[in-house]
């Protein structure tokens, strides 16, 4: 029996080739074992952040315990017939295209409230986060944001409970017109409805959020209007 020459250019390189083709099917087998549990993960975090926009604690309060329906809305405020759950979950993932597509998604919360997801840019990465309107359509019942880079102590700070802390009971609506919540730096105005205090040092990434606020609250405005048009009807 023919015998190989360990030493050898030629054995070298079959054995090299033969130990990437092994890893690199290891590899991708693990992916693929794990991309289900990754994507299980990542839609229980999103959940776990609209539970938390509505006030409520994820470790006693889950999902669907608050959440009477995810629906899609079109550019006027109507709702989109035939998408899924999974439909509105995967736009999150890309509110950019969704928003380009013409396609909102929204959570109506079982107490009445709305939760509306944003998104910008931030200083060194994506900012989102969710916005909850108490059942006027105007006053905010909570807001929750994430970030992918922002530095720690300054732009950070938008995922803090204490930044977060501002808005509950702010006004997007001053005297009938659309105005969203102003991120001031300096610091809000005593008594003002609508303006909460700017991140100290973290300006760019303050002025982003502001940005990023005004732009899809007022892309959901039709939608907002008509529930404060009902609301506003008389019951026969």
């Amino acid at each position: 029996m023919a015998k190989f020459n360990v030493n050898s250019n030629a054995y070298i390189i079959i054995y090299s080739v033969v130990m990437v083709v092994l890893v690199a099917v290891l590899l991708s087998v693990t992916s693929l074992s794990l991309q289900e549990r990754q994507g299980e993960n990542i839609l229980n975090e999103k959940k776990q952040q609209i539970v938390k926009a509505l006030g409520e604690d994820p470790a006693t309060a889950s999902y669907a315990d608050v959440v009477a329906e995810a629906v899609m809305l079109d550019k006027n405020g109507n709702k989109i017939e035939g998408k899924t759950d999974a439909d509105i979950f995967a736009a999150l993932g890309d509110l950019t295209a969704s928003f380009e597509a013409g396609e909102f998604p929204v959570f109506k919360a079982k107490n009445g409230c709305v939760v509306i997801p944003v998104y910008g840019a931030g200083l060194w990465g994506p900012i989102w986060g969710y916005i909850a309107l108490e059942p006027d359509m105007n006053t905010i019942k909570g807001i929750v944001m994430d970030h992918s880079g922002e530095t720690p102590g300054l732009g950070a700070e938008i995922a803090t409970p204490k930044f977060a802390g501002q808005f509950t009971g702010k006004e997007i609506f001053v005297d009938g017109d659309f105005t969203s919540v102003a991120i001031v730096k300096g610091g809000a105005k005593e008594g003002s409805t609508n303006e909460v205090d700017a991140i100290s040092g973290g300006t760019i990434t303050s002025k982003a959020l502001d940005a990023s606020i005004a732009m899809w609250l007022e892309a959901y405005l039709p939608y907002i209007k008509s529930l404060q048009a009902l609301a506003a009807t008389p019951m026969p």
